[in-house]
């Protein structure tokens, strides 16, 4: 299985940058030694690592990543079709094209939309993507029809709509249109009269900032909105949601911090974050955004995978797994199905750089298991097969079954 590993990207660039490994390892501050690894294969660079990469190439990390993946196994889900017509939603989002019939009410429009959010946050991108252009359309046009409270409501629903657009456009890899999806979260959060609602759009574009390591600016901006959700506090008494939601955004600057090389500060964020889930005290996905002691825990094990230190993420999960009476770390049952996944795609990475192959290869069928989609289309878990494959000396034929389901 001759498969394309990220490593070969990041050596085709960097030489066509005219870069020496020994340059371009002292622009992202990691040793000579470990970023031939990485473009020999023999090691796969965290997200932190490949946004670093990305910025210093002048090129998209999805160049890195190889994404969109085309031609390969997502090709049999019809999900690539649904790509052009969002494209045409989201140009025409404030001058829609006419429509066959009438729109459906705003009750029933809003009921589709809550399960295509559900669907959002358990990565059900498949079934998920063809409701999608439609199902804008008809808000869009009921958005800009109505009047008063109704048209602020519309308006809401069609800001979580552009988010799971958003979603489906990162995770397929089409960054492109994932950009323009959250500047129309903006738009529809803005029309919504939802300060919350206005500061989740926000927190999505500081996402998109992280993710092209654009930290100094994801940094300020997040910063702003801590403030702003302390600002909405009558008397600074937040609600569940209001912490929740600045719980979340300590999360993200935890992760920033992580990928910026300043672990110091990113534990300080996620000691912060400890302690509004210390309030919320339950695990709560306000505006779609998982937040509570679970999800802090997650967060701090993708912090240290981010920073490198897997061995220190792996003995966290060890330590958490005593107060459970077990070996390790078990999430608890209700946890989005991305999320969790998610989780089990990071441990998977961190395994393999601690060298254990069949323990990486046993976490990442339990993120397929927990969620298909998410773990079929998400790059780390294409590296990290596509490495096990080469590693792998017996030739299972689980891996390499693996392997094949994911395109590589």
């Amino acid at each position: 299985m001759a498969a394309r590993h990220i490593g070969k990207n990041i050596r085709e660039v960097r030489k066509v940058r005219q870069l020496t490994v020994r340059q371009l390892a002292g622009k992202i501050a990691v040793s000579v030694s470990t970023l031939e690894k990485y473009e020999s294969g023999d090691r796969n660079p965290p997200p932190g690592v490949i946004a670093q990469l990305a910025r210093h190439l002048h090129v998209g990390p999805d160049r890195l990543t190889g994404q969109p993946y085309l031609g390969g196994a997502e090709t049999d889900d019809q999900v690539q079709a649904v790509i052009p017509e969002l494209r045409r939603v989201l140009l025409t989002y404030d001058n829609p094209d006419d429509l066959i019939t009438a729109p459906r009410p705003l009750a029933v429009l809003a009921a589709e939309m809550d399960h295509v959010a559900r669907m959002r946050q358990d990565g059900q991108y498949v079934p998920m993507g063809p409701l999608l252009p439609g199902l804008l359309s008809e808000l869009t046009h009921v958005a800009l029809a109505a009047r008063g409270d109704e048209q602020r409501r519309a308006f809401w629903w069609l800001a979580r709509g552009y988010r799971a657009t958003n979603s489906l456009a990162h995770k397929l890899g089409y960054h492109d249109l994932s950009l323009p999806a959250v500047e129309r979260v903006h738009w529809a959060a803005d029309r919504s009269g939802d300060a919350l609602m206005q500061v989740t759009a926000a927190y999505l574009k500081a996402g998109a900032m992280v993710r092209m390591a654009a930290f100094g600016s994801a940094r300020r901006l997040l910063e702003g909105l801590e403030q702003e959700v302390e600002r909405l506090a009558p008397e600074a008494a937040l609600s569940e949601a209001q912490t929740a939601i600045q719980g979340a955004i300590l999360l993200k600057l935890a992760i920033l911090e992580a990928r910026d090389g300043a672990p110091e500060r990113s534990a300080q964020r996620l000691a912060e974050a400890a302690a509004a889930a210390g309030m919320v005290q339950r695990d709560t996905t306000h505006y779609e955004m998982s937040f509570g002691p679970t999800n802090v825990r997650i967060h701090e094990v993708a912090a240290l995978i981010d920073s490198g230190d897997t061995e220190q993420a792996l003995a966290r999960l060890r330590e958490w797994g005593a107060e459970q009476d077990r070996t390790e770390w078990e999430l608890p049952d209700g946890i989005a199905a991305e999320r969790a996944s998610h989780h089990h795609i990071d441990v998977a990475a961190a395994r393999l750089a601690e060298g254990n192959r069949s323990g990486a290869f046993a976490d990442l069928v339990r993120a397929r298991a927990t969620s298909p989609a998410h773990t079929r289309f998400h790059p780390t878990v294409r590296h990290t097969a596509a490495t096990l494959v080469r590693l792998d000396r017996h030739q299972s034929n689980a891996v390499a079954a693996f392997a094949r389901w994911t395109g590589v």
